[in-house]
């Protein structure tokens, strides 16, 4: 439990700073401040395991927490935190493993391009740079990995008031890690890239979502 805790020390900082630096910031009705929350699955890419050591194509529980600030119309930045994990394939070695990330986006609102949706619905855009945590569990616990990552993704939202919407996002986190060396510390171990497709709720903390 304490070991556990140190890892996610950091992130939790880093969320409390941001949350209290925007809040701060917020100044107008018309600004969005939005919360995010959501849950889905992952798939792994197959090149970031080693042979006999697969993971599953596709995995359960992602988990994404996100806080917005969109300082116009159309522009913003997110910073968000992601959770992932991933089990082996069936017929290879038992092994989990704790998929962490932490990210700052820049988000573009695309609703107004593609305005064939109906009004409730929103269009996002977002990317930007940030940093993997790569934690295994039982036996290979000591093959963590760390490097920087890229993510790149869209969302798709449905206003069910002013102030809350669902949405689906898609999301390819791209990794820039190095090969395992020596081979055996990438055993029940990852450093590949990731794709994720979750589902959620945004909350808007200040200002109205459809405002003009």
């Amino acid at each position: 439990m304490t070991s556990s805790f140190k890892i996610y020390k950091p992130t939790i900082v880093v969320l409390a700073v941001f949350l209290v630096g925007v809040f701060s910031f917020s100044q107008s009705d018309t600004s969005t401040f939005k919360a995010q929350v959501a849950l889905g699955v992952n798939s792994p890419s197959t090149d970031g395991f080693v042979t006999g050591f697969e993971g599953k194509s596709l995995n359960f529980p992602t988990v994404s927490l996100g806080l917005q600030y969109m300082f116009k119309r159309n522009l913003g930045i997110k910073l968000d935190y992601g959770f992932n994990r991933i089990s082996n394939e069936s017929g290879t070695p038992d092994f989990k493993v704790n998929y962490s990330r932490i990210n700052a986006q820049l988000v573009y609102d695309t609703s107004r391009i593609l305005s064939f949706f109906p009004p409730r619905v929103g269009t996002f855009i977002h990317a930007g740079p940030g940093f993997s945590m790569i934690k295994p569990l039982g036996d290979y616990g000591e093959n963590d990995e760390s490097f920087l990552n890229m993510m790149a993704g869209m969302e798709f939202h449905y206003g069910l008031s002013d102030k809350l919407s669902i949405y689906l996002d898609m999301s390819y986190i791209h990794s820039f890690s190095r090969d395992f060396d020596p081979v055996t510390n990438g055993f029940g171990s990852f450093n590949g890239s990731l794709l994720t497709v979750t589902i959620g709720a945004s909350i808007s903390l200040s200002g109205c979502y459809y405002c003009e």
